[in-house]
């Protein structure tokens, strides 16, 4: 995401126009240090000036100057994180970057500088001319230098912001020469196939529980009580947070984080019996839908009886002692995957809970953490036994290839409040999820949201920190995009309470002042109700000049048998001149603080019959002309 409106447009909104079909989507590695280009390539990596801005005062101060006197600033190796430093363990905040560089110019060549990722945003200036900025962790993102670049005594600076955890730029930096966008964002992975997931996790909305906060008795029970009213809701797929004992050596807070795992074999005494949670799988398969647990493969707490009996399975620093994997983390003890009886054991407790008690699946927390080929060893293992939801906490588009069936989309969520405060405009989703088609696999799938346990501690709860308009604005687009849409338990009454990993905080089931469980109800009806939003293909439609309103529509043809036949004719959406079912939905969503009007040309399988609205619109037989209030939106079949 961009802040400069001018830096925004590009001649690649003029193919976005025409259409988009979206394939999967953003971050990660790739061949040739994430970057694909058979141009001019100098990389910047190495050893940086660098400066901890604790104040905020590096902007004011003028740190960027090319004159800048750095004699006294530390030095910082790219990429690398800057909690490598002791004293820097556990700062959040802002640091500064600078270097040097000379380079051979060759007159009519466009440059850009790539980032492969960040930790967590950046601001970037070249020669004292600030030339972009970036929000959100891991992505790879670049800028076109080209005006700016001269050959000798170039300076780029860039401001890191660091809101959790460790924090600097981690991925590769470099200077190239390009001729079109897709040269410096195709990955490695672009042509590759991703896993091949049953219909129910394609088709998936999660919802993610947090046991601690669902109920006031914390408990399996509480939760099975309310299946039914989850799944009226519209909820598919539960995905429960660690359900294991907690660690109590080290711990955060009163109850300690449940990703201190102290037994990966039992269940937490605070929500009940391992036979309470056998009888939560069969409720939950008798209701239809399907559950996954979080799984902590990357660390345990310190008095898991793993380290006792197997001390050679974990990473030791320096001094031979075993240590947490960052110093944010000190309440657990990093695994080593380097040993091949871990990751044998790891793998036999994952099959248990498949095999045995019978969940659907995995969150896997930290993915990118745990070498890639456990994952690809342990999902083949899971999928021999029965079709399982592998969702990774991660954005590698490596993860599609062979082991998982969803990644986050961080980037989807990172670009919504820059556009909701105006900072940036709608484009800047377009951009988000066309250099996302350019890195992920054919097929992948990702998971789209607007809160989550992490975004909800660090940034507050959906309707805090998008207002409680712009918060179901977000939700309307999220969830009618490709990929699957998750919710975060309290989302459906609007809950405004951070939910604490280390301390019991109930959500207020009763309050719903902005009437969010019937909006929810609705939205994500609408979803199940339609082929086109859960299996269509995406094209933009053109959005207007003050960058407010983000138009799109969802398209789904295929040939029906006799069942899907019928279930078409149902929802009167079969295209009786082919045979087969044809579906189109046309979705405007209006992401600022100020009305919106406009029209739109619909196609023929647009019937025009409105699933949601909050504003007006008018239909004729060419298209819809619609009035929006702020943040309000329009869902047209």
């Amino acid at each position: 995401m961009h802040s400069d409106r001018s830096q925004r447009r590009s001649p690649l909104f003029s193919l976005l126009l025409i259409a988009l079909p979206l394939l999967a989507i953003s971050c990660g590695t790739a061949e040739d240090d994430g970057m694909n280009t058979e141009s001019f390539r100098m990389s910047l990596n190495g050893v940086w000036d660098f400066r901890v801005d604790s104040t905020g005062v590096g902007v004011d101060e003028q740190w960027y100057a090319p004159d800048r006197d750095r004699a006294a600033w530390d030095t910082m190796r790219v990429p690398g994180r800057w909690d490598m430093m002791s004293e820097l363990a556990s700062y959040d905040g802002y640091g500064w970057y600078a270097r040097r560089f000379d380079m051979e110019i060759e007159e009519g060549k466009t440059y850009a500088i790539v980032f492969d990722a960040v930790d967590d945003n950046a601001d970037i200036w070249l020669n004292g001319v600030r030339i972009g900025s970036h929000v959100g962790y891991g992505e790879l993102f670049y800028f076109d230098v080209t005006p700016q670049l001269r050959e000798e005594g170039n300076v780029i600076a860039v401001r890191i912001e660091d809101i959790a955890g460790p924090g600097g730029m981690i991925g590769n930096v470099a200077l190239l020469e390009y001729e079109e966008e897709i040269e410096l964002l195709r990955s490695a992975f672009y042509d590759m196939q991703s896993v091949e997931s049953p219909a129910w996790v394609r088709e998936a909305v999660l919802y993610e529980v947090y046991l601690r906060s669902f109920s006031k008795e914390g408990s399996f029970r509480a939760l099975q009580r309310r299946l039914p009213e989850l799944k009226q809701l519209g909820v598919t797929v539960l995905w429960l947070m660690p359900i294991h004992p907690v660690g109590e050596k080290r711990r955060k807070g009163s109850l300690g984080s449940p990703y201190a795992v102290k037994d990966y074999y039992a269940v937490n005494p605070e929500f009940g019996t391992l036979e309470d949670f056998r009888a939560l799988v069969d409720a939950v398969h008798d209701e239809g839908m399907h559950i996954i647990i979080d799984l902590v493969a990357n660390h345990t707490a310190w008095d898991n009886p793993l380290i006792e009996e197997h001390p050679e399975w974990y990473t030791r620093g320096a001094d031979g002692e075993i240590i947490a994997p960052n110093a944010n983390w000190h309440d657990v003890a990093d695994l080593d995957y380097s040993n091949d009886s871990l990751r044998a054991w790891m793998k036999e407790m994952m099959l248990y809970w498949v095999r045995d008690v019978g969940i659907d699946g995995y969150r896997c927390d930290v993915a990118e953490l745990v070498p890639h080929e456990f994952w690809v060893d342990a999902a083949q293992a899971l999928r021999e036994v029965r079709p399982v939801m592998m969702l990774a906490e991660g954005a590698d588009p490596e993860l599609h290839i062979d082991a998982f069936d969803l990644t986050y989309a961080w980037n989807s969520y990172d670009v919504l409040r820059p556009i909701i405060e105006g900072e940036a405009g709608v484009e800047d989703i377009a951009t988000t999820l066309t250099r996302e088609s350019y890195r992920y696999p054919k097929g992948a799938l990702r998971l789209r949201f607007t809160t989550n346990h992490d975004k909800s501690k660090y940034d507050g709860p959906a309707v805090e920190w998008f207002g409680p308009e712009g918060a179901k604005a977000s939700a309307v687009l999220v969830t009618l995009l490709p990929g699957v849409p998750l919710v975060y338990n309290g989302q459906e009454v609007g809950n405004d309470r951070r939910l604490s990993l280390f301390e019991k905080v109930t959500i207020d089931w009763e309050s719903d002042r902005h009437g969010f469980r019937e909006f929810y109800r609705r939205l994500l009806n609408a979803r199940a109700a339609h082929p086109a939003l859960r299996r269509g293909d995406m094209r933009l439609l053109p959005f207007d000049s003050t960058g407010r309103v983000f138009a799109f529509v969802r398209e789904y043809e295929q040939p029906a048998g006799k069942e899907k036949l019928l279930e078409q004719q149902k929802q009167g959406a079969h295209d009786a001149a082919n045979g087969g079912m044809s579906e189109a939905v046309v979705v405007i969503v209006n992401m600022s603080d100020q009305k919106a009007a406009g029209r739109l040309d619909l196609t023929p399988a647009v019937k025009g019959q409105p699933l949601l609205i909050a504003g007006e619109a008018e239909l004729d037989r060419e298209g819809v002309s619609f009035n929006l209030p702020p943040f309000g939106y329009l869902v047209l079949y």
